[in-house]
């Protein structure tokens, strides 16, 4: 079994084509449309990797990191944001509320695999 990345969009074609991605790598992925929805998989399942995006509707990115930082056995989990969003004051906020890194869309699949590992060792 490979490791598992939760990605959470309410695109759905960056959904799939993120999920596309991992899969093709070796991930297994888990996928949720937006924060709320992403929450039920954090019932002490094995995530390995939380990859989310910043606006969406119910409840965004940032909400979400806080959330999962909230969480004892979920603290620790790298979290990256893949965003349109290039503002440094979200990025500031993303930082303080607990993300590890930034990726831009559109992404580009090799830089977002490179990333992906780098966090994961």
């Amino acid at each position: 079994m490979g490791k598992v990345v939760l990605v959470v969009d309410d695109s759905e074609s960056i959904l799939e084509v993120v999920s596309f991605t991992l899969e093709n790598n070796g991930f297994d992925v888990l996928k949720a449309k937006d924060g709320k929805d992403a929450l039920k998989y954090f019932d002490g399942a094995n995530i390995d990797l939380l990859l989310t995006d910043l606006h969406m509707p119910v409840m965004n990115g940032i909400e979400l990191i806080k959330e999962v930082r909230a969480m004892p056995e979920y603290k620790h989990i790298p979290i990256l944001f893949l965003t349109t969003e290039t503002q440094m004051t979200k990025k500031i906020e993303a930082k303080k509320a607990g993300a590890t890194g930034w990726l831009i869309k559109p992404f580009n699949a090799e830089k977002l695999i490179t990333t992906i590992k780098k966090v994961l060792r």
